[in-house]
């Protein structure tokens, strides 16, 4: 999912989990209610090999890309269901190996989002601070491409101006319905703006492309690292295309079973009520903390308590402003102040809050278009209304008692009420070995919770799960979480044959 939290750890709490998970079957991903492939009418021709070129210069204030890199375009079908109908152009970016001698093959990669340009990780391969190490730029080729729809692959075009008139939490069946309407009516402009692809984004149209790379490079087998969202192209890949994988590498695992809305905003909003907890924990210890000395999840049920009365206001310089914090909103300011996990930040807003002075760092909340257009395609997410929405609110807010809910996965689940381009049919899982599969996740992470990466492992035949004790999102890092990356790499460069 969203890519833009990334971990800040703790040193001194930090410890680290591995599981491995048996075999669950002999040849098959186990995804309940998979449905039928979904079969080109007709063949592609094998694409022309890729012609590489220089790569176009970074705008500022971004660094230009390494000059080692070189960037192409593969052309695809818009349509996999008609491979000789209109193309499309997918951009591409190599970095090649520094030791061809001791070259592996390709490591094709993809950093989430949805909406990411995935062609970074190439053309910023290696850079010191978000590239990859020496030794895997010594081993592979490091390949990476812009999704279809995103960045330089012809990117998709929506009526914007529209989301300012949706109604970011709805409050009555009115509201929802207008909500619904008008997430109806983006979708239709994207369609009108961008054309027929913007109905073709989805994870196996992207899946697709990548084997479409894959065989335009002339490699037999990639091996795939991917995060977040990412993570759910792997899975589509590999149900797709199981024989042409060496390796599968999936940080931050997205829960491939199809969840619905509940399931979904229930996983996340449990997760963030713990990550409360766990500030109540450090807060009890550590004096550093704003609120040391006093129970911080009971502070926090107290805050709850004055914003459904109409009494919590906004904390100012001198003491409350007149502007009301409504529950909603203290549930927004909640998800995203404690995933960013900065224990120290976190308790002095949450402190303020409580005297009413200080100052607060309020997040917007909502979902891209660009988002949208994956993602609800992707899962089903509908409510069928305004009181079923109410109810699932209801026992989520039971589960995370706390918090609430999470604010991502909320405004996920609402913005794909009224989506036109209604979501995709799984496809199911084609005949071939896949390899051991890697799965990595926080136990604390707000976007890609740790219940979803946990059934990503259990979906394959032989996977590891590995996970550190973290709140954050993304462990594929230098930093905190430098020890997922060393285990990412062992495991990708060790012998698959």
């Amino acid at each position: 999912m969203n890519t833009s939290m990334r971990v800040n750890t703790n040193p001194n709490t930090r410890r680290r989990v591995v599981s491995v998970l048996l075999a669950l079957s002999a040849s098959a991903l186990v995804v309940p209610g998979a449905a039928t492939a979904q079969e080109p009418a007709d063949t592609m021709a094998p694409p022309a090999p890729i012609s590489w070129g220089a790569c176009p210069k970074a705008e500022p204030p971004y660094p230009d890309p390494s000059p080692k890199a070189q960037c192409a375009t593969v052309e695809v079908p818009l349509d996999w269901s008609r491979p000789k109908g209109p193309k499309i152009g997918i951009f591409v970016a190599r970095y090649r190996a520094t030791d061809p001698a001791r070259r592996i093959g390709v490591l094709m990669s993809n950093p989430g989002g949805p909406g990411a340009a995935g062609a970074d990780d190439a053309l910023y391969a290696d850079d010191p601070i978000g590239g990859y190490s020496p030794a895997m730029l010594q081993r592979f080729d490091m390949i990476g491409f812009d999704p279809r729809g995103i960045g330089r692959s012809q990117n998709a075009d929506c009526d914007e101006t529209i989301t300012g008139s949706i109604p970011a939490r709805p409050r009555n069946a009115a509201e929802f319905e207008r909500l619904s309407t008008l997430n109806g009516r983006l979708a239709d402009s994207c369609l009108k703006q961008t054309g027929p692809l913007a109905a073709h984004m989805d994870g196996e149209s992207v899946a697709r492309d990548m084997d479409a790379i894959r065989a335009a490079l002339g490699e037999r087998r990639i091996s795939f690292l991917g995060h977040s969202y990412g993570t759910f192209l792997g899975e589509r890949y590999a149900r797709l295309f199981p024989d042409n994988l060496r390796a599968l590498a999936l940080d931050s695992a997205m829960d491939p079973d199809r969840p619905d809305a509940e399931r979904y905003l229930t996983d996340g909003s449990v997760t963030i009520d713990s990550a409360l907890k766990r500030l109540a924990t450090w807060c009890e210890k550590d004096a550093a903390c704003a609120l040391h000395g006093q129970d911080l999840t009971a502070v926090t049920d107290e805050l709850f308590a004055r914003a459904d009365a109409g009494r919590l206001r906004e904390p100012g310089p001198d003491g409350p402003t007149r502007t009301k914090v409504d529950a909603d909103r203290l549930s927004d300011f909640l998800t995203f102040a404690l995933g960013k996990w900065n224990p120290e930040e976190a308790a002095r807003q949450l402190a303020a809050l409580h005297t009413g002075k200080g100052e607060v760092y309020w997040v917007p909340t909502g979902i891209g278009s660009d988002s949208q257009l994956v993602l609800c395609r992707d899962y089903d997410f509908r409510i069928r209304d305004y009181a079923q929405y109410r109810a699932i609110r209801e026992r989520v807010a039971k589960a995370a008692p706390h918090v609430r809910y999470n604010a991502q996965a909320l405004d996920t689940v609402l913005g794909c009420q009224g989506w036109t381009m209604s979501p995709k049919s799984q496809p199911a899982q084609a005949k071939g070995d896949l390899p051991p599969v890697l799965v990595a996740n926080a136990t604390h992470d707000m976007a890609t919770p740790l219940p979803g990466a946990q059934r990503m492992a259990r979906a394959f035949p032989k996977a590891s799960l590995f996970t550190m004790d973290v709140v954050g999102h993304w462990l594929y890092r230098r930093g905190g979480t430098e020890e997922a990356m060393r285990v990412i790499d062992a495991y990708l460069t060790s012998p698959k044959d």
